[in-house]
């Protein structure tokens, strides 16, 4: 048993945090900016709560993170009462945020300076993968941190693999948005063209889904999208935020993105529609408008 913390206890963190306490077995402290949530979580779950991140990360061992945005992440770590001024030498901080591979960097540079150790480890499996505790974990750091770390992610993981340096995890997190987002679109195009064809697209995705066409989302997403139900899971705001850290990082590097960048503006008129917090396979209503 670990001494825990975890920051941020969103739709992802939320269950997350109930996986290391519950299944792992350790001993868990949550901070979450909205400070009821937490003591509710406390409640469902044990362990205690504190009032700042700094306060939660005091004395443990692994520190777990989940929240929105670079600007969060900076705010939970760094900032006056953060994290990282708290965090005794040789702990390791777990970074489950999507987040840019900049900041990512620059954490780790920090951690360094304070002598423990930083995994930058987005999550892909969405909110049902987060409940089920069977989420892919992309990670970046060192291998002696990682090995250290790898045996307490897998408390709410299925799949944990270190993909390089700091920084790695949050690249691979980008080529997992990059290649659904041409997915979902594809689908929603594949749907739309039967539609209109006049086919039975049950009986199209029960033969297509078994050939070199099927996919997560045609197996799991064509029936609530044949429905018209868009509340099944990544919300359309969200995906937009991760792809235009996916856009930002390819200006850096010099990859050209064209069916990414599309489908982010296609997200944009999802969002026009009312469709903000749809989730991603909403792209379908963008097509039958």
């Amino acid at each position: 048993m670990a001494k825990v913390a975890f920051l941020g206890l969103g739709v992802m963190g939320y269950p997350m945090a109930g996986h290391l306490k519950n299944k792992g077995g350790h001993d868990v402290t949550v901070y979450n900016r909205t400070g009821a949530k937490a003591q509710k979580w406390v409640t469902e779950h044990g362990g205690a709560f504190a009032s700042t991140p700094g306060e939660a990360a005091r004395d443990k061992d692994f520190v777990f993170c989940c929240v929105g945005n670079d600007d969060d992440l900076r705010s939970v770590t760094l900032a006056d009462g953060g994290a990282f001024g708290a965090m005794k030498p040789g702990a390791i901080f777990i970074d489950n945020t999507t987040a840019s591979a900049e900041v990512a960097r620059e954490l780790d540079t920090a951690a360094q300076a304070g002598g423990f150790g930083f995994i930058d480890a987005p999550v892909s499996g969405g909110q049902a993968g987060a409940e089920n505790g069977v989420l892919t974990v992309m990670c970046g750091g060192d291998q002696a941190t990682f090995d250290k770390a790898k045996p307490v992610i897998e408390a709410y993981a299925r799949m944990v693999g270190l993909m390089g340096p700091a920084g790695s995890g949050q690249l691979t997190k980008m080529v997992n948005q990059i290649c659904i987002a041409g997915l979902v679109q594809g689908l929603a195009e594949g749907i739309h063209f039967g539609t209109a064809a006049g086919l039975d697209i049950e009986k199209v995705i029960e033969v297509i889904s078994k050939g070199a066409a099927g996919s997560w989302q045609m197996e799991n997403r064509h029936k609530t999208m044949m429905a018209g139900k868009y509340d099944f899971g990544f919300a359309v705001d969200w995906m937009r935020k991760d792809l235009g850290i996916c856009l930002a990082e390819a200006n850096r590097n010099g990859a050209r993105l064209p069916v990414t960048a599309l489908v982010d503006q296609f997200y944009k008129d999802v969002q026009a529609m009312g469709g903000k917090r749809w989730d991603t396979s909403s792209l379908l209503a963008r097509l039958q408008k």
